[in-house]
């Protein structure tokens, strides 16, 4: 890689152009749910790496949730030591080859790279991806047993991005850390949210056993809330306790024929084709509706996963229902861009009003109404309003809503003492991440609602510091 280095190290760093991610065919890949993007090689990873201006004030750094050294890892890259430049990565981020693939880089760190003013960013997630890669396909990285030193035990409720990163900085800081996770499988929102054409989820179990080799202890099927409450666990001893249990009480339309065979939550669907691998039936015994014709109704990443599984599962025609205009679509761009050259049909400004089956319980059809925009809401996006007169048909045989999700209300319904909202999100100091209860921090979805993965990570982070600060000094 040095000699690579020295080929560019001529180059003037903003005449370079942003190097493009290869990516599988769209006529290729509607078949296999294999990644998409396919990954920088040596040479473009060092070419890209050559843009970035190391500026002396990076603001990119600013806009990243978990504070990565961008500039550090990125010019440990440019001088071809990708190893160092991870380990520059790992200071900070317990999950880089997730992050590189799933985080809105476009919104955060790229938003400010100080390129972006009058042209495009360094590809600051791209390059994070291929370190990341670069050390897990050669595992050179030596990942160290930290020792318990602080005596002190530190319990973890879910394993997914915010629990994830609470425990890798609370392993590397002394402490002895449990996770506990309710499902079969670790990882929580990765593993069962996120396609593995998305993100594969052996990537997500490395990163995971990256964390079991620094000390991390995962204990899988222990639901706690039921059998074991968290009052329980602080009565077993442990000190202190983070909840990061998720956003995953799925939300519905509230509209007649819900209830019909062929109409999931995105959150049930996702679950059985990303966890239970219901995309290999019957290798894997997970039977789900793979339908001809498949709705999806939202505009968010999830719809976007949503729709791309249907059409990977071997649907003929998979629509997106959303009520608003593209442009006020909250999914990635990439993720619409993507759906879009697979074929996904965009039924915009469309709102569904009714499901309908037939004479066996099965749906059929799902009736929409067109919709125009009207004045900005609260959240800044104009209002869709239905046009009278507008409704009409489309046959359908599976609908997936995928329109959000509520906080899972297992902990804060088994919890005394723990203040939570009106729509039954724990109640959260948003830089400490205390609850009202002592000894009890929360973060991530449970405390935020549905969010970004980084985010969630960036609220680990936080109740990780909060945490050794309480259980150093003993002041809440």
């Amino acid at each position: 890689m040095k000699n690579i280095h020295a080929n560019w190290s001529s180059i003037m760093a903003d005449k370079i152009p942003r190097q493009k991610m290869p990516q599988q065919d769209p006529s290729k890949r509607i078949h296999n749910f294999n990644e998409v993007p396919l990954g920088y090689d040596e040479k473009t990873a060092v070419l890209e790496a050559t843009r970035c201006l190391q500026c002396k004030r990076p603001t990119c750094v600013e806009g990243c949730p978990v504070n990565i050294n961008i500039p550090g890892f990125i010019k440990a890259l440019k001088e071809g030591n990708p190893l160092d430049a991870f380990a520059v990565i790992k200071q900070t981020n317990s999950l880089p080859a997730v992050c590189g693939r799933v985080c809105p880089q476009e919104d955060q760190c790229e938003k400010l790279c100080v390129l972006a003013k009058k042209g495009e960013p360094v590809a600051i997630g791209n390059l994070e991806r291929y370190v990341a890669d670069y050390e897990r396909e050669r595992q050179h990285y030596t990942f160290q047993k930290v020792k318990a030193v602080k005596g002190k035990k530190v319990a973890i409720i879910g394993s997914g991005p915010a629990g994830l990163t609470a425990a890798g900085d609370l392993a590397r800081m002394g402490y002895s850390v449990t996770v506990f996770e309710a499902l079969h499988k670790a990882g929580g929102v990765l593993v069962y949210g996120i396609p593995e054409f998305r993100l594969p989820k052996d990537i997500v179990q490395y990163e995971i056993d990256a964390l079991k080799a620094i000390g991390v202890s995962i204990e899988l099927s222990r639901v706690i809330g039921t059998a074991e409450t968290v009052n329980d666990l602080l009565s077993s001893g442990f000190d202190a306790v983070f909840v990061a249990t998720g956003a995953g009480l799925p939300l519905f339309l509230d509209i007649p024929g819900e209830n019909l065979q062929g109409v999931y939550s995105a959150n049930e669907y996702l679950t059985r084709s990303n966890l239970m691998k219901a995309y290999r039936f019957p290798e894997y015994d997970t039977p789900i509706v793979k339908g001809d014709r498949v709705a999806v109704v939202g505009g968010g990443n999830v719809a976007m996963d949503s729709a791309r599984t249907a059409l990977r599962l071997g649907s003929k025609e998979v629509y997106i229902i959303y009520r608003r205009s593209k442009k006020e679509m909250p999914a990635r761009i990439e993720e619409v861009e993507r759906a879009e050259e697979e074929g996904i049909i965009f039924k915009l400004l469309t709102n569904p009003i009714r499901f309908i089956g037939d004479d066996k319980g099965r749906l059929k059809a799902v009736e929409c109404i067109q919709m125009e925009l009207g004045e900005a809401d609260a959240s800044g996006r104009r209002s869709p309003i239905p046009i009278k007169g507008s409704e009409f048909i489309i046959d359908i045989d599976v609908a997936i809503i995928a329109i959000g999700n509520g906080p899972n209300p297992l902990i804060p319904r088994t919890t005394p003492g723990m203040d939570t909202t009106k729509q039954g999100n724990i109640i959260a100091d948003p830089q400490t991440m205390k609850t009202s209860k002592r000894g009890v921090f929360a973060g991530g979805d449970i405390v935020t609602g549905a969010a970004t993965v980084i985010q969630a990570m960036g609220a680990g982070k936080k109740a990780a510091k909060a945490i050794d600060e309480f259980l150093s000094t003993g002041v809440w």
